[in-house]
């Protein structure tokens, strides 16, 4: 999900020097383990040792019983993904992502038995982001398999968001039963000249078409830990360059992330990179730009935005990465200015981890509040989740909540119309002893 620097430090951004600034367990269960199985054969035998034999030297005939059949795990994921994870791996010890030996000043972590033991201090944090990864590719492979010219953008986000919940096993239905574990945030389905932060209302009825540029953003969540990753999806070839260029401008900045690198200076290469992309449409060329007032940003426990951001042009922020840091390395890039800004109709929320104590007056305001902390958190939501939740007429509520600084909205945001815009998004763990890219999967 993208952080958005804020305007005041926008207007000293530059091509060359651009600042930036910070915006944008349990482990389910599998269904059925535990129940008991009572076999008929138990009452069976009771009543027979309990009647009296049938005449002297009479022999009691004694059934067998037969023995329990036990339920084989499942090995294969469904179509559409609807198998637990904790199903395909019954030991619930999940895939790794691709980790990268640290080089240089930190080789020495790869092997130092100190920094080991301070990975194993935090297994259990670091099964519950695999645990979320796994989910996040095989959702993200029923996209991949299934999104299509001619498809509802309400059908592709409810076909994502169902399999994450499937998969996690939280249908996100019950009181807090979100909070455990489910959707990070809001899929976005941002389109062409939209960047980010895009997602369908109850009633849309757009529908995808050929020569769209279609940016998929999913976050999956397990006990609050946030993996957020995206992908462009495009249909016309001619796209190709474009999806290209943010690609491996996304993956320069993960190559140049680790322990002491100056968020500032990676922001540097993801722009090199970018740059030297262009792509053709309709006779005209254009340069393949990075939107230089969009971040990557650092992920804490249910917050999606953290305090260090990292930009996708050169800067001069000297903040450095460090052990222990979660990062969303996110790129953007754009045949428009390069520059977005808020339009259209809201779809994403939050409520502020630093929300302010006000007397609400208005009814709908406290008791949709209510439903927002015990729901969600400080994890972002959309008006979906709350039509899933069976509220209705929340909107005036919802903007009081707005207005008084107790909830974010997060509009769209857009280049210039007719521009096409593309994104490419991992999350990394700054870890002790490599840096894992925890998201990484067979297909970006």
């Amino acid at each position: 999900m993208a952080a958005q620097a804020p305007a005041a430090e926008l207007a000293q951004l530059s091509v060359d020097d651009a600042s930036t600034n910070t915006k944008a367990k349990p482990d389910p269960a599998a269904a059925g383990n535990g129940n008991l199985n009572h076999d008929s054969d138990d009452s069976d035998d009771d009543a027979e040792a309990a009647a009296p034999a049938a005449g002297t030297g009479a022999a009691k005939k004694k059934k067998k019983k037969k023995p329990k059949k036990k339920k084989k795990a499942p090995t294969e994921q469904s179509d559409p993904p609807r198998v637990l994870i904790s199903q395909l791996f019954p030991d619930h010890k999940y895939p790794k992502g691709e980790e990268v030996e640290y080089v240089n000043d930190n080789a020495y972590r790869t092997t130092s038995e100190e920094k080991r033991h301070l990975d194993n201090l935090k297994s259990e944090f670091l099964n519950d982001y695999r645990h979320g990864a796994e989910a996040h590719r095989q959702a993200r492979q029923w996209a991949h398999k299934h999104v299509r010219p001619g498809m509802p953008l309400t059908d592709v986000a409810n076909g994502i968001e169902d399999s994450v919940r499937a998969l996690v096993g939280h249908q996100g239905l019950e009181e807090g039963d979100a909070l455990v574990a489910g959707m990070g945030f809001p899929t976005g389905l941002s389109l062409n000249h939209c960047a980010a932060h895009y997602t369908p209302n109850a009633g849309n009825k757009m529908v995808l078409q050929e020569d769209d540029v279609l940016k998929v953003d999913i976050g999956v969540h397990v006990n609050g830990n946030i993996v957020d990753s995206a992908f462009t999806m495009a249909f016309n070839p001619r796209y190709d360059p474009l999806l290209e260029a943010v690609r491996a401008a996304t993956n320069a900045g993960i190559r140049e992330a680790g322990i002491d690198a100056r968020l500032g200076e990676i922001g540097g290469v993801i722009q090199e990179v970018m740059e030297s992309y262009e792509v053709e449409i309709n006779g005209t060329t254009y340069p393949v730009k990075p939107i230089r007032n969009l971040n990557g940003h650092t992920i804490l426990p249910y917050n999606i935005h953290g305090t260090k951001s990292v930009p996708i042009v050169k800067s001069n922020n000297s903040t450095k990465m460090e052990e222990g840091d979660v990062f969303a390395i996110e790129t953007f890039g754009s045949t428009g200015n390069g520059y977005v800004h808020e339009e259209g109709e809201v779809s994403h929320y939050a409520k502020r981890a630093d929300a302010p104590k006000v007397d609400l007056r208005l009814s709908s305001a406290k008791s949709l509040l209510n439903v927002i902390t015990k729901n969600f958190g400080t994890l972002p939501w959309c008006r979906r989740y709350l039509d899933r939740l069976g509220q209705d007429k929340y909107l005036l509520g919802l903007n009081n909540l707005v207005a008084n600084g107790i909830v974010e909205s997060y509009p769209p945001l857009v280049d210039k119309k007719g521009s096409y815009t593309a994104q490419f998004e991992h999350t990394i763990l700054i870890r002790p002893t490599v840096k894992e890219v925890i998201s990484r999967g067979e297909d970006y």
